[in-house]
């Protein structure tokens, strides 16, 4: 079943009686989209909260003259979406994009707000993992204010390998805040 993933990832972050597991995980939704489709426009409010089952996903930031940021990449298992809108219903600044053709789960915001109500459990897991996202924000924020662009490159290495071949190296030189042309030279030079 499409929600077997979800459910084991779930009950890694936090527990759920069966009558929760299964509530939450029929609330979900499927959604195959093919690559660089934008599922939230900067503008937009995120309205739905993904869970990945197959493909990559990054949110970026576009800045003046087109110039991108790419903040995060969602694999699976994970949860994708833009935290922050999809949490306070504001409007994004950023944008959700399939960098692959991706298979997802999604839930409304509406339709997890009727089941944080119902299942004070089901809040705790929301918490859980919006605490969880928050540690790996601000570890994230401490590698690009701290590490070297050397040291940026062997830490998303050591953690994430698998998307070198998954992921168009201009997106992962951006999400380390360096050029194309400084991240091709660490590949070329640092041993992984």
């Amino acid at each position: 079943m499409e929600t077997d993933e979800l459910k084991k990832f779930v009950s890694l972050i936090h527990p759920l009686t069966g009558e929760e597991m299964n509530t939450f995980a029929e609330s979900w939704h499927s959604l195959t989209v093919k690559r660089k489709t934008i599922l939230t426009a900067a503008g937009e409010t995120e309205r739905y909260l993904y869970f990945v089952l197959e493909g990559v996903q990054r949110a970026f930031y576009l800045a003046d003259e087109n110039r991108e940021a790419t903040i995060v990449f969602t694999y699976p298992p994970s949860f994708s979406g833009v935290a922050d809108s999809f949490l306070t219903q504001t409007p994004s600044l950023y944008f959700l994009e399939t960098v692959t053709a991706s298979r997802l789960l999604r839930i409304s915001y509406e339709q997890l707000q009727q089941l944080v109500k119902q299942y004070p459990n089901i809040q705790q897991l929301i918490f859980k993992a919006t605490a969880f996202a928050l540690k790996g924000a601000l570890h994230r924020h401490v590698e690009l204010q701290c590490f070297t662009n050397e040291e940026k490159f062997k830490t998303l290495m050591q953690r994430s390998p698998h998307i070198l071949h998954l992921i168009p190296h201009k997106y992962l030189a951006s999400y380390l805040g360096m050029n194309a042309t400084n991240f091709s030279k660490l590949l070329a030079t640092v041993k992984i």
